[in-house]
Parts: structure tokens; C-alpha cells; sequence
């Protein structure tokens, strides 16, 4: 197959391309009658895969992982050595585990991102792609999306216009209804948190909201195609998000357009998401 590409964005997104792939071919392959045997082969094969690739073309770097118990370890622990690398690939080899065992289903994405210590950004991530394999495409920081456009609704709404926020398409938070109330908005009910953002990047909605817990890498790979793109990005409270700390959690974050961060950052201040 030969080298992949040398520099940290390109190759990410060739890694997050190769994983995307390999999850295609192993939904192809069991079907869906299974949902947890298609969830537990997709987890193993993405992650065997990356951390494979990372091992050989990238060893010296450490890595955090959703599928990497070491790589998780809090209170002082640290056997992957991460909080003390320079360098940590930080991944999530299948977000989205319930989307991708259900048939027809596209929102559900491979995260691939570099947290760097000397990183010119506030949040450190230096390089990062976002697999969308069943939509055929990926997004990446070597070749960032252009700034999305308003969505249709925003646009054209009369008035004031339309707000579109990214929500679970199961059980949105209380809080997420209440404020989509308060602003006008509409809630856009989608899987997986990188198909979320990646939405947001794209231009299908204008914003993605999220307090009800998440861990670095369901957002890091995200979070840094959104910031290379021009995207505001930060925690609910308005500060910085930060990545590769003594804990892996990171429970909240808005990724939106610019011109809407105050505002949806004022909206949270009202209303309650403990």
C-alpha cells in the first residue's frame, strides 16, 4: 500500500480514511442482525487498525484511546505514559456504535487527532480528521471545509432567524428543549458527536450543544476541524476547551457559527444543565 502521507493532518486523515474503510467492509460483511456482535467487531477492527498504524508510522507519540483502558487511567496512574508525551494521538475508532449497527444509517464517524504540549492553539490540537465513511467523505485540518453558509432555514426564516442546533435523535436534554425554546430555535435530531459537528462544519446546522458528559475523544478530532474551518468552539461556559488532561472527561462544549456564540452562550447562563 506504501508510506502514508508524512505530514500530522494529511495523515490523519489517511488514517481516518483507512478505518472508515475497514468499518465499511466489516458492516458488509455480519449484516445487522447482531447489533452487539457488528458494535463489538467495528470497536476491535477501527481500533486494532489505528493503533496498529500509529504504532508503526508514528511510535513515539502516545496515545489516548476509548479503547485503550491504559490510556485512561486517572489519579496519578498513567501506564501509556500520555500525560508526560509531548505528542498524544487522541482517538475514538467508532463514534456513534448504535448508529453504525443499524442499517441506512450515516452519522456515526471515525475521530483521529494530535494533541501537541507546544501548540500554538488554546485547546493544543495540532492535526485531526473526521471519517464520515458511509457519507464518503472526510474532514480534516490539512484541507479544511471552507466557512460554512447560513443553513436554509437561517437564512430565510421571517424575522429573526431560525436557529438549526444538532440534538440526539433520541432523547434530547430538558435543557437543550427549553433553550431551543428560549432562542427560537429548531432542533435537528442526528447520531453519532462527530456527525453532529461535522454537520455544524458543513453548514447543515448551525450549532451543536452537548453537557450531559462526554470524554476528549469524542470531541478532540471534531473540535479541531471545527476551529481550522473559522468555527467558534468552547466549553457551555464560554472557556476553553482543553485536551489530554489527568482525566479524560470533558463534559460539555458548544461548537457553533461565530456570529451565534454569544448568543447561545448568553441563552446557556439561563437555563440549567446540572
Amino acid at each position: 500500500m506504501g508510506s502514508p502521507p508524512m505530514i500530522d493532518g494529511a495523515f490523519a486523515r489517511w488514517l481516518a480514511d483507512r478505518a472508515g474503510q475497514a468499518l465499511v467492509e466489516v458492516r458488509a460483511e455480519l449484516g445487522f442482525a447482531d447489533a452487539g456482535a457488528l458494535k463489538a467487531a467495528g470497536d476491535k477492527t477501527s481500533h486494532e487498525l489505528i493503533r496498529a498504524e500509529l504504532a508503526k508510522w508514528r511510535p513515539a507519540d502516545a496515545v489516548l484511546s476509548e479503547e485503550d483502558a491504559d490510556s485512561r487511567q486517572v489519579g496519578g496512574v498513567d501506564p501509556a505514559g500520555r500525560l508526560t508525551a509531548d505528542r498524544v494521538w487522541i482517538i475514538d475508532p467508532l463514534d456513534g456504535t448504535r448508529e453504525f449497527s443499524e442499517a441506512g444509517r450515516s452519522d456515526w464517524a471515525v475521530h483521529v487527532a494530535l494533541w501537541a504540549r507546544d501548540a500554538p492553539t488554546s485547546h493544543g490540537l495540532v492535526a485531526a480528521a473526521v471519517g464520515l465513511p458511509a457519507q464518503h467523505r472526510v474532514l480534516a485540518t490539512d484541507q479544511p471545509p471552507p466557512y460554512p453558509p447560513m443553513t436554509l432555514a437561517a437564512a430565510t426564516g421571517a424575522g429573526e432567524r431560525t436557529i438549526r442546533l444538532a440534538a440526539s435523535r433520541s432523547r434530547p436534554p430538558a435543557f437543550l428543549t427549553e433553550l431551543a425554546a428560549d432562542v427560537g430555535a429548531e432542533l435537528v435530531p442526528m447520531g453519532s458527536a462527530g456527525a453532529k459537528i461535522a454537520a455544524v462544519v458543513t453548514g447543515e446546522v448551525d450549532a451543536y450543544i452537548h453537557a450531559g458528559g462526554q470524554y476528549e475523544w469524542d470531541s478532540a478530532a471534531p473540535v479541531a476541524v471545527a476551529t481550522a474551518t473559522g468555527l467558534h468552539a468552547s466549553r457551555i461556559d464560554g472557556s476553553a476547551l482543553k485536551y489530554n488532561g489527568t482525566d479524560p472527561r470533558l463534559p460539555d462544549l458548544l461548537v457553533c457559527r461565530k456570529d451565534l456564540a454569544n448568543r447561545l452562550l448568553a441563552a446557556l447562563q439561563r437555563h440549567s444543565v446540572a
